[in-house]
């Protein structure tokens, strides 16, 4: 600790600690311009000069650490002329075009000029116009505004870990650019133009659209992948223009391309505005009275077991129970689920079993500090950028030790201490691999071991026939690089284990997933205010629709069917006794003929699930397809009842984390046309099916989640967090043996991985031009070696063909895959790969072919 004064004030603060930081911690601001908590400090601004007793120049505070027994100056006459000064000699080559600049009225520049009263200028230099950088998707570069205060580069590579822009050239030319000088090729997270102080790095798509003060500022959640970043809307005239987070918020103001710019999906021109039956637009009254009088004559044909529904994690905690409330109260069935059923559900069932969590261990924060990281099956800079963040922050800042084990080389590899690039079904192979050696080098938490974990002897016994050679040639990966992983990630005294979706929807998921959680409690990831055990998922509120219970298994709060007496109090309804169907059972029956009826709640599964082709087939089956949705997918089009609803920025209710905080979304907007909100429909179907005259709110719907969710009691303002609770008692362990990789097939020779990709989440952002600017169409990424085997080059298309289905997409040769494996995106409707995925695995074999 070291002691120091600042203004006449006595402090003791930690040794590494700056001027700036301590002079904060006694109330004391000091003004600056570059500097950015965020990030390492710079000093380029020089605003932030103090005094330091015996020293005869002024010193910067940003970057100027404490030293014992300093004495401090912030404020004096001489500094108020100096930084007057500063600020001045910083408008020398800065252009005045504040009328047409769109910083105007939020530009710190401008702020600095009137706080440290440079109000006129004395100096002048010749100036040399810069060219602005006009050929770059969605942020604008403007050099001539630039006071290279190094925000943008700082948030580039320590925070988004892009490496895109740099600070290039000498003196009088330096700007900030791409290094080669081409156009920018990024995420385009617009994290830079988020911190940028003046109008140098713009938004694209809000230029010209209005000075800041003229729109509507609304606090809300990101509307896409399960992080649960905080964000504002900024809407006038009935439309969101943008969308920006501040530094004080759970993500610090780190959006990633969706939160920032996926906004424009709420702009579409193709959103559904108008109810329609039988394909034909009509009012309210007549598609409500098609929709309760045909789901009635189903019922009273062919029994509630002839009605299923699928729900959708891009829908509030409150719609979703809503939803689940009208099939079990109103409909009578428990034919109900959601894509959750790809994988997530299959982990968080495992994660159940084995630590009674019914989702992550602890806080997406606590990656922040561990001491090591584990990322498995999963590509986060993809399905949870914002988590991503965290890690690089873990590594970054901590020097946390970082290993990934994945299919495919991702964009955390320049980050890795270790990386396994295994093969594909050998995920079994590698994490036991890891927990052998762990447990046979003494690397386990010992202590959390023996207090915590009750059958460790059992595990070993179950890993000593498996042979590390065997494993490591079954995975495509050395036993050094087994070993040199395993020791990277015991001995910690924090693990963070963080999996997604190439794990959670391979083979035998729920036996790999149980085997990741033993290899976690080896290390002793859970409980402790470090790392945890972390599923992650692409989507908003996965983790509410399972907790409002959109399952055929459970009620809301994953609670079993001795809990209907108290939900058929509440609704005055009668629960049906009936064990309901999972989507795939839902498709089998609709197959047979057992499923007449079908409601399908904000999703489309002929464009986002597995065997696609399958599914439209097995729809023409139906009698009677109800559709609620806002836009016009593949499933509205063949919908026998189109109900136009609302999206995210639209409405009210709130989201639930993967790590449990509950927070509420802010209306920015209304549904355009004659769309409605979601809750709102819901109700009135409901009412018109049970005879009630029942009001909804989002209020009253959460009041009623409160009384009847365990977890979300206490929640009563409809935000807050539920605390992870892990099983009392100790852990069991839950041997499992050694997979054998994915078996050869000479009719398809390629083995396909279909996931996500950056730029899209799910096929919501493909409504939206801003992602589209960046990303417009899939793609088949193959290894050089493959590309030259099939003689095709980059932009060449191939056709993919497996035993589900065929489809075609354009070539993209890529570093990032070994020999033999593919990846294509399945966001797109176009290419639609989702065609010739199977149910059980995002991974399939196919043959390619020139197209």
């Amino acid at each position: 600790m070291v002691s120091l004064t600042i203004d006449g004030k006595d402090i003791t603060v930690a040794k590494e600690t700056t001027i700036l930081d301590a002079a904060a911690q006694l109330g004391i601001k000091i003004p600056t311009l570059c500097w950015l908590k965020k990030v390492s400090p710079t000093g380029a601004c020089r605003v932030c000069a103090v005094e330091i007793e015996g020293v005869d120049r002024p010193m910067t505070a940003c970057n100027t650490p404490v030293k014992e027994g300093i004495k401090v100056t912030t404020q004096s006459e001489k500094l108020v002329k100096i930084r007057q000064k500063i600020v001045e000699l910083l408008l020398v080559n800065h252009p005045l075009d504040c009328p047409v600049c769109d910083a105007g009225g939020e530009c710190d520049l401008q702020n600095s000029c009137y706080e440290n009263g440079a109000v006129r200028q004395e100096y002048s230099a010749v100036l040399e116009r810069r060219q602005i950088r006009y050929d770059w998707p969605l942020i604008e570069s403007d050099p001539n505004r630039c006071i290279l205060c190094e925000k943008c580069v700082k948030v580039d590579h320590e925070v988004v870990g892009c490496d895109a822009i740099a600070v290039v050239n000498r003196g009088e030319a330096t700007v900030i650019d791409t290094i080669d000088g081409k156009p920018l090729n990024c995420e385009f997270c617009g994290n830079c133009v988020g911190v940028c102080p003046t109008g140098t790095l713009i938004s694209k798509p809000f230029k010209f659209r209005g000075r800041p003060w003229a729109f509507t500022v609304t606090e809300s959640v990101c509307a896409f992948c399960s992080t649960g970043c905080q964000i504002e809307y900024h809407s006038r005239n009935g439309r969101v223009e943008r969308v920006t987070s501040e530094d004080e918020t759970f993500n610090s103001g780190n959006l990633c391309i969706n939160g920032r710019f996926g906004y424009s999906y709420a702009n579409a021109p193709e959103r559904l505005m108008a109810p329609a039956v039988g394909g034909s637009a009509c009012d309210w009254n007549a598609a409500m009275g098609a929709a309760a009088t045909g789901l009635k004559e189903v019922i009273a044909k062919y029994g509630p077991a002839a009605v299923a529904g699928m729900g959708s994690p891009r829908l509030t905690n409150e719609e979703n129970y809503l939803f689940q409330k009208l099939f079990r109260g109103a409909i009578g069935s428990n034919n109900i689920d959601s894509e959750a059923r790809l994988g997530y559900a299959t982990a968080r069932k495992a994660l159940q079993e084995m630590l009674g969590l019914v989702g992550a261990s602890a806080s997406i924060s606590a990656i922040d500090k561990a001491a090591a990281v584990l990322v498995f099956g999963c590509d986060l800079n993809a399905e949870a950028t914002g988590m991503e963040y965290r890690v690089i922050k873990a590594v970054m800042k901590n020097d946390a030790k970082l290993v990934l084990a994945n299919l495919r080389g991702v964009k955390l590899g320049k980050f890795a201490n270790g990386s396994l690039v295994y093969k594909p079904g050998s995920e079994l192979a590698v994490i036991n691999a890891l927990t052998k050696i762990i447990i046979e080098e003494g690397l386990e938490d010992a202590a959390f071991v023996g207090s915590k974990v009750g059958n460790l002897a059992e595990l070993k016994g179950a890993l000593a026939a498996l042979s590390l050679a065997d494993a490591a040639a079954a995975a495509g990966v050395t036993e050094v690089e087994l070993r040199e992983a395993a020791r990277l990630l015991g001995g910690k005294a924090s693990v963070a284990v963080i999996f997604g979706a190439d794990l959670m929807r391979s083979d035998a998921a729920a036996a790999k997933v149980k085997a990741l959680t033993n290899l976690a409690l080896v290390l002793g990831a859970v409980g402790k205010e470090q790392g945890g055990v972390f599923p992650v998922y692409e989507k908003t509120n996965i983790q509410g629709v399972l907790d409002m219970g959109v399952a055929p298994d459970v009620l809301p709060g994953g609670q079993g069917r001795e809990a209907s007496a108290a939900f058929e109090k509440a609704w005055g309804r009668k629960l049906p006794a009936d064990a309901g169907k999972d989507f795939w059972g839902i498709v089998d029956a609709i197959e047979q003929g057992a499923i007449k009826a079908l409601y399908l709640l904000g999703c489309d599964p002929l464009a986002s699930f597995p065997e696609s082709g399958r599914i439209a087939k097995a729809f023409d089956k139906l009698e009677l397809l109800i559709v609620q949705d806002a836009f016009p997918g593949e499933a509205a089009r063949r919908a026998n009842v189109l109900f136009p609803a609302s999206v995210a920025v639209e409405k009210t209710g709130t989201f639930t984390t993967i790590d449990g905080r509950v927070q509420k979304l802010g209306k920015a907007a209304n549904p355009p046309g004659d769309a409605r909100e979601d809750w709102d429909i819901l109700t009135e179907l409901y009412n018109r099916l049970t005879g009630e005259n029942r009001f909804s709110s989002p209020q009253g719907i959460f009041s009623e989640i409160t009384a009847l969710v365990p977890q979300y009691a206490g929640l009563a303002d409809g935000c807050g967090v539920i605390a992870p609770v892990l099983r009392e008692g100790s852990f069991t362990l839950a041997p499992v043996t050694t997979d054998a990789a994915v078996t050869s097939d000479s009719a398809y020779p390629y083995t396909l991985l279909a996931g996500a990709m950056l730029y899209h989440s799910g096929t919501t952002t493909t409504w939206s031009k801003n992602n589209l600017d960046v990303a417009p169409e899939g793609y088949v990424e193959l290894s050089a070696e493959d590309a030259a085997k099939l003689g095709v080059s980059d932009g060449a298309t191939v056709r993919l063909t497996s035993a589900a289905g065929s489809v075609a997409g354009k070539v993209r040769i890529s570093n990032r895959l070994r020999a033999g494996m593919l990846f294509a995106p399945y966001h797109f409707r176009t290419m639609g790969v989702n065609g010739v995925v199977t149910r059980s695995s995002g991974l399939v074999r196919v043959k390619v072919e020139k197209a």
